[in-house]
């Protein structure tokens, strides 16, 4: 696995786990909540996925778009419809987002780096 790839998952799971071993009721529901918005419902996994993605980066959150890419392969979503969304997130945020549209380029280009 790419050093990048495995480095955010390595801080995120350790930090999570420090985060919910503290036992605050709000906060394990806030991640459960997390967690349940994106399992399949009226919309299907891969478009939430998308969705998430396209607010991650208008709202330019770096680990919530490394999140959702990653969440992206995993179900594999197509790289023409990751960037058609990282195009559209662009277009909805502004130019303020393009550092974070290049660093999502980067982190995909990881994540296809570990199939190959």
């Amino acid at each position: 696995m790419s050093n990048k790839v495995e480095e955010f998952n390595e801080y995120r799971a350790q930090m999570n786990d420090k985060i919910l071993g503290e036992n605050n009721k709000v906060l394990k529901r806030i991640f459960n909540l997390d967690t349940n918005a994106f399992t399949e419902g009226a919309l299907d996994k891969k478009t939430k996925e998308l969705l998430g993605l396209v607010a991650s980066l208008v709202l330019r959150c770096d680990d919530c778009v490394k999140y959702h890419l990653e969440s992206s392969y995993k179900a594999k979503i197509s790289r023409e419809e990751v960037m058609e969304t990282l195009s559209i997130g662009t277009l909805v945020g502004g130019t303020i987002v393009i550092p974070h549209l290049r660093r999502a380029f980067e982190y995909w280009e990881e994540l296809e780096e570990v199939k190959e």
